[in-house]
């Protein structure tokens, strides 16, 4: 049976920004030009807190939903951003990199020709006995030119400039503006390209500010569902997902979350899907994310799209399961 587990709280200071860290952010936070950001994994995240007025907030706690791992790899957290429009709900999940691998598998119809070592379009079997979450990825490259990489595998060239996140060889992940050409070079496992930054600094980008340059939309209106992912000052992965949302109010809600950089990943009804499971062996597939165009074991056979697995970590620098 699922656990829900005990809200984790601590004593943090409440940022301007509507989040509380047991630690304030460092002057010297890891840049977008960092090869690979710190890995000072101890501190978990405290409630997000959300201004319901001038002079009062709402607090949310981070919870685990699995425990099967002892070691908490996972954490979620429900919240309306705008505690005007309580009905409207955005779905965060943050994960521990240091104890965690994550890996990216390509869908049948991408990216890259189908010549390629496709691999299994799916969470492979030989893998599922550490399988933590699977979660969406980002646009197909006929839709927005963007690299990726895995395997060994460059199936779309790197592009400069774009928001990539990139797993290193020395156990470390990041969300950074590419700068490092068409392929990536030896120190990295895996790189997935998706546009521009939607954050930078703790900051939205200007970018974000224009809704037209992150993806058409169905039906042509301005908010959608929309995911992202960010990293925080520690070197953590948060990701979010929302119903109704702009590139700018998507941007907003990863700065409320303290992140330091952030990218867009899918949008639309169709694609977001975080999933988490309650058992070892990939049983009790359970969709965090409440989106009703999604099912629990969508990565469980073969994807039309790429996707995101996080693993239980081994040992540093270890290939993902293919």
């Amino acid at each position: 049976m699922r656990k829900s587990g005990v809200a984790l709280l601590a004593v943090g200071l409440v940022l301007s920004a509507g989040l509380a860290f047991a630690t304030s952010p460092r002057s010297d936070a890891f840049t977008s030009k960092s090869k690979s950001p710190p890995t000072t994994t101890t501190t978990l995240p405290t409630a997000v807190c959300i201004h319901a007025t001038a002079t009062s907030m709402i607090c949310h706690p981070w919870r685990q939903l699995d425990t099967w791992f002892a070691k908490t790899t996972i954490l979620v957290n429900t919240f309306a951003p705008n505690a005007q429009v309580p009905t409207v709900l955005a779905y965060a999940a943050w994960i521990r990199t240091s104890a965690t691998d994550l890996a990216l598998y390509p869908g049948y119809k991408g990216p890259g020709p189908s010549v390629l070592n496709r691999g299994p379009e799916e969470v492979p079997p030989v893998g599922r006995g550490r399988l933590l979450a699977t979660f969406n990825s980002g646009f197909y490259e006929a839709d927005a030119a963007a690299g990726f990489y895995a395997n060994k595998t460059l199936y779309y060239p790197m592009v400069n400039g774009l928001a990539t996140v990139v797993r290193y060889t020395n156990g470390t992940v990041n969300i950074t503006k590419w700068t490092g050409g068409a392929r990536p070079g030896p120190s990295i496992l895996m790189a997935r390209q998706n546009l521009s930054l939607l954050v930078n600094n703790y900051r939205q980008t200007p970018q974000s500010l224009d809704n037209q340059l992150w993806g058409s939309t169905l039906g042509g209106v301005p908010a959608v569902w929309r995911s992202a992912l960010g990293i925080d000052n520690q070197g953590n992965l948060i990701y979010v997902a929302a119903p109704d949302q702009t590139s700018t109010s998507l941007a907003q809600i990863m700065v409320q979350l303290h992140v330091v950089r952030a990218m867009q990943l899918d949008i639309n009804p169709e694609w977001p899907v975080f999933v988490t499971y309650a058992g070892r062996g990939a049983v009790g597939a359970s969709l965090y994310v409440a989106n009703p165009n999604q099912i629990a074991d969508r990565f469980l056979y073969p994807s039309t799209k790429d996707f995101f697995a996080v693993y239980i970590r081994q040992r540093v620098g270890e290939a993902q399961p293919w």
